[in-house]
């Protein structure tokens, strides 16, 4: 929800699935990015979503098409880069579009206090985001897949004043969709099935984190994740109030 002059101007919910034995650190200050707060992907050393200076906020959704080509440089990165550099989203967008053919399917949200942007990599365009409510999963903004709506619909229920667990707690659906409500993204059936919920577990696959963001007027931000292992097993929280 980005709603500028409001007193609660940017609330976002969101969760990052992904393999269980991908290595992670949970959400916390980068000691070699200073004012950088971010959860870590071991491997190649990027995140998913993040909060840095001067209200900066980004995060970053894969593209879920197996005929897209894959590879390329860690799309995690380009988080961590925006949120621990100084330019204008619109900057940074504009530096990327040059060099986004480089890298696998990605959508990536970028912001400070004043704006939110979105740039899809198959789009290849930027564009800053009016005042509203939006919804990000693995293919355009506001593709209306069924878990994407539902979870649209929960965080408009929690808007009047939002609160960390009521954002947690919705992120946590485990509904899965009606068969003739699926996507077709070429994964076959019994995988759209599995990812078609807003929390997905499994043995090998599934949400790693919840996060919830809540941005206030005055710059305070208090920023909450919850960890979950295979099975959907819950493995810890870190909840943090930064100015």
């Amino acid at each position: 929800a980005w709603r500028p002059g409001h007193p609660q101007p940017l609330i976002v919910a969101a969760n990052r699935d992904e393999f269980y034995a991908r290595p992670s650190l949970p959400l916390a200050h980068w000691e070699d990015r200073p004012g950088l707060y971010a959860g870590r992907d071991l491997k190649a050393g990027g995140t998913w979503l993040g909060i840095g200076r001067n209200g900066r906020f980004a995060a970053l959704t894969n593209i879920r098409n197996p005929q897209l080509a894959q590879g390329g440089p860690s799309r995690g990165e380009l988080v961590a880069a925006f949120l621990h550099s100084q330019q204008t989203p619109a900057e940074y967008l504009q530096d990327l579009s040059r060099q986004a053919g480089d890298y696998a399917g990605f959508n990536l949200l970028v912001g400070d206090a004043q704006q939110l942007w979105h740039f899809n990599q198959q789009q290849g365009e930027a564009r800053p985001l009016t005042e509203g409510v939006y919804g990000l999963s693995n293919a355009d903004l506001d593709t209306a897949w069924p878990k994407l709506q539902r979870a649209k619909a929960a965080l408009n229920d929690c808007l009047t004043e939002a609160r960390s667990d009521d954002l947690l707690n919705l992120l946590g659906d485990s509904q899965a969709a009606a068969d003739h409500e699926l996507p077709d993204t070429g994964v076959g059936l019994a995988l759209e099935r599995l990812l078609s919920s807003i929390f997905i577990a499994s043995p090998s696959y599934g949400t790693r984190a919840s996060t919830a963001l809540i941005v206030e007027a005055d710059g305070r931000r208090q920023i909450a994740e919850r960890r979950f292992g295979p099975a959907g097993v819950a493995l810890g929280e870190t909840r943090l109030t930064l100015d």
